[in-house]
This record gives structure tokens, sequence and C-alpha cells, in this order.
């Protein structure tokens, strides 16, 4: 007896082949037959006339692990069709820590736990324990390993402290990581120059693994820090992922991606394996401190905060702040933040927050992150239209949300690509833009993801794979959230399968928690 067949779907299989139609087959979590199936019986059997099934969506950038140990539901992962994601991106993992940093990492990370964890693997285990919505493997990060190594000073590490990050990473690679990442625009990431990078980052070669970074600059500098990133990855020996690459200057829209992606083009042709990933908002989405120069974070917020109260600081800060952002606060908005008192806040831009307040906007946004004690996400409306779909459409370029796991009934306006992303290249870019054919959208999203990480047993509908599945409507599928009401369901998904079982039906979440947390070389 079958437990689950899905009969007369369209397979779309995650590889870029066509659709072909055929019945899909499942015991014991995994796909066991594609093809005709016949008069077979099981405990439940769909017909899926007129449907696609593609193989669940792999989130190649999350942030869920900052997340799911206090939503473990992961609706706004599910119910957009993503049933695998990897974490740790940005610099930003979890674990590994030790006691003497661990009040940093909680501050770093502004994640959920109690932090008893102290090794990837003991964090590992965590997520085992708490039966995840989905699938969740995971990055290390290169902030982290900083962290745990010299905390947040901006010193160059000496030979001990490089020896150190580089033993926690090999450390994190046998523990299961799947590679590791870094964030080059936050402190403490930010103080690290090519040389301790490329040394920290070698360490994951002989493991298969894979380096991810949030380059050092997506602005007027780029095309150095495009430069920046492949070289550091060819002298680490190992392949090299630009997450979320866009352009965020201005004055640049329409040029430099053009440069950026030639660039790319070329290390390819070169032999040097280079991706990116990318999702398809025009917004930004991070902490509202990120606008602090990095020389202001050493030692952590509590030493920002010091700073501020200082009089010559802040206006030394206050200027660099100015300089950088000129006259685009009205580009800013408040996602999210801590206090109650400050609810109000969310959803607002920094130049209207500031006229409540009686400020003007640089000050007014001091008050917010002191205030609210770092506990602050914007909104940063950056790229262009164009700029994005061109990226999209270069074949070596997959989807990833940058977004976390959250519940339907999160407080403010987090960006919608928390909630929308995968739906959105299918309705959008695929469906209304015809940027590319749907076989190849789903291939950004499942199969040559599944490649990038090295997951073995996911990201196709074949015999043999881990049956986690997305069946939808091509016609109806839609990102329904967006910047004033993100936290919305996707329309036009039917069904949710993670490893065979229904985590969600019509945009309602089933309640299931059938997800694992996945070890590489351990699938």
């Amino acid at each position: 007896m079958l437990d689950l067949i899905i009969k007369n779907a369209k397979v779309i299989d995650g590889s870029g082949s066509p659709w072909r139609k055929a019945d899909v087959a499942v015991k014991d979590g995994r796909i066991v037959s594609v093809g005709l199936i016949g008069d077979a019986e099981a405990e439940e059997i769909i017909d899926a006339e007129g449907l696609f099934l593609a193989p669940g969506f792999i989130d190649i950038h999350s942030h869920s692990d900052q997340g799911v140990l206090a939503h473990p539901r992961a609706e706004s992962r599910i119910l957009q069709g993503v049933t695998t994601e990897l974490v740790g991106n940005c610099g930003i993992s979890m674990a590994p820590s030790n006691d003497d940093h661990v009040d940093m990492l909680k501050g770093y990370t502004d994640g959920a736990g109690d932090y008893s964890w102290r090794s990837m693997s003991d964090f590992i285990d965590k997520l085992d324990e708490i039966r995840p919505s989905t699938n969740i493997a995971c990055m290390l990060g290169h902030g982290t390993l900083r962290i745990a190594a010299m905390g947040y000073s901006a010193e160059r590490p000496d030979k001990k402290q490089l020896d150190a990050m580089r033993a926690l990473a090999k450390e994190g690679m046998e523990d299961g990581a799947f590679g590791i990442t870094s964030g080059l625009i936050y402190p403490p990431g930010s103080y690290a120059d090519a040389d301790e990078l490329a040394y920290v980052i070698s360490a994951v070669a002989p493991y298969g693994g894979f380096y991810a970074t949030h380059m050092r600059n997506e602005e007027a500098l780029i095309v150095e820090s495009v430069k920046e990133s492949i070289d550091t990855a060819v002298r680490a020996g190992v392949p090299l992922q630009i997450s979320h690459h866009k352009t965020c200057y201005k004055p640049d829209w329409r040029v430099t991606p053009k440069m950026t992606i030639a660039m790319i083009e070329r290390a390819r042709r070169e032999g040097h394996d280079v991706t990116c990933d990318q999702y398809p908002y025009c917004a930004t989405a991070t902490t509202l401190s990120v606008n602090i120069p990095d020389w202001a974070f050493e030692g952590g917020f509590e030493a920002v905060k010091r700073r501020l109260a200082d009089k010559e600081t802040r206006a030394r800060i206050k200027r660099e702040v100015n300089d950088s952002i000129g006259d685009s606060w009205d580009d800013y908005f408040v996602s999210s933040l801590a206090s109650r008192e400050n609810a109000w806040q969310m959803g607002k831009s920094i130049p209207e927050i500031a006229q409540k307040l009686g400020l003007e906007p640089t000050e007014a946004f001091f008050k917010i992150i002191v205030d609210e004690d770092n506990h602050v996400n914007e909104v940063h409306f950056a790229m262009c239209e164009e700029d994005v779909e061109y990226i999209m459409q270069r074949p070596f370029v997959m989807i990833g949300s940058d977004g976390w796991c959250m519940d339907m009934d999160a407080p403010g306006k987090p960006h919608p690509r928390n909630y929308g992303t995968f739906p959105r290249v299918i309705s959008r870019y695929c469906r209304e833009r015809q940027l590319f054919t749907l076989e190849e959208a789903i291939r950004k999203m499942t199969g040559m993801s599944a490649n990038r990480a090295g997951l073995k047993d996911r990201g196709y509908i074949m015999e043999g794979m881990w049956a986690d599945m997305v069946l939808f409507d091509f016609e109806k599928i839609n990102d329904d959230p967006d910047f004033q009401q993100p936290q919305r369901p996707c329309s036009g998904i039917k069904r949710v399968y993670v490893n065979g079982v229904l985590t969600a039906r019509d945009g309602v979440h089933t309640g299931a928690r059938a997800g694992v947390a996945l070890r590489k070389n351990r699938q």
C-alpha cells in the first residue's frame, strides 16, 4: 500500500526539462514512482488534472535560523511553497559560540532561544528537537566565527585568532554545515580583509563546502566588490555564491549590473564555479543600524550607544551617515521593532517619524535604534525593475528570499519577500513578463539550488528523492503579500508536502512539522 498517489499532474522535475503528464507515488516519505501508475492503491489519491507538480522550493538564502526556534511552523515559508532552507547567511549563523562571547552572539544574531548550544552540532540537534515544518541546512557565518575568536574587535587577527576561526570552520563542517558565508557590510565581519577571508574560508574546501557572500559594497563600489569576491573564492579553492545580487546605487542603475554579470560570465568561462541568487523585489531589508559606520560598531552595539552619547563622536557619526544617505531618507522605512511604545513607527518612513518626533531625519534615526536597543529593521527602496529583470534572466542566477520564517500574525510590515518570493517569480516574471519558461523558473528555485548546496536527494521530482513537493495552478498562483499587507498566504498553491507529509492545503498550514535538520554528507 502506497502512502500517496498524485495522478494526472503536469510534472516539472526541477532539471529544466519540459513538463510531462505523469502520476507520482510516495511511500515512507520518498518518491517511489513517476509515470503511469495504473490501479495501485494508496492511503490518499489526488487527481491533479490541470495542475503543475514541482519539487518543493529550496530557499538558497534564508535567515530562518534566527527565528525558527520561536516559529517552528514557519508559515511564511510553507505557504509560499518553500520546503528546504539554507540558513546562516550574510556571515550570521547561530553557532558556533563559547561562554566568553555568547552574549555578543545574541546581539549579533537577534535570534530566539536560550543559546545553550555552543557547537554547530549542538544547534543542529536543537533544530531536530523542535521539529520545524521545513528542512533546514546550516551554513557557518564568518562573522559568528570572528566573534567566537575575538569578539567585536576591529583589529586584524593574529595568527592564533586566525587559526581559531579556521579550526571552528573545520569543526562546523564536520558537524554537518554546508559551507561558509560572509556579511562584509556587518561588523565584525566587515573588519576582515581579503587575506583573513581566504584563509578561513579555505577550511571548508576539503568538505565540499561553498562560499556565499554578502559583498562589501552593493552600491558605487560594487564592481570592486565582485572582483574581491571572485578573487577570494579562487584563493580559497571553493565555489562562490554571490548573495542577493543587485545594484543599490541609483546613478549606476542599468549600468553596473551589465558589468558585474560580464565579470561573472568571464570567471565562469575561465573555469571558476561562480553563481548568484536574487530576490524579486526593488527593496532591500536589513537592520536599521546598518547605516551606522563600521568603526562605530567596534565593541558591539553598547559601544555604539556610548559613542552616540559623546557630543563630538556623535557629530562625526552624523556627518558620515549624512554623507552616505544624502537626501534619500524618504526611501527608508521602519518595518519592525521590538517595543509596543514605538509600534506606531512601523510602516512609516524615517522623515515621517522624524516629523512626529520633532527631529531632523538623522537624529530620529539615532533615537530609533537607541530606543529599540538595535532591535529594529528597515525596508529600503534601492533598486530598479530593469536591473532586477536583467540579473534574473541569467542562467546561473537562482532564487533566494533573504527572508525569515514568520507567523501570519507577525507584527509590523516586514518585507513581503518573507511571504511571497517564490510565487512572485512564477506569477510576475514567468507568467506575466515571460522572461523565461516555467520549467526554467522552477529550475532556478529547486534543482539548481540543490546542486549548489550539495543536497543529493532533494530538489527534483524523481524516484528515490524525498517527497518535498508543491502542487499549484499556474494561472492562479500569485504573490498576494505586498509592502502594505505582507502577512498573507500566496494564492494558487493547492498543496505543499514536506518529506511526504501534507503541510499546507489551499493557503492554510495543516500544523504538520515534518521537516528535518540536514547534515552535509549525512543525507
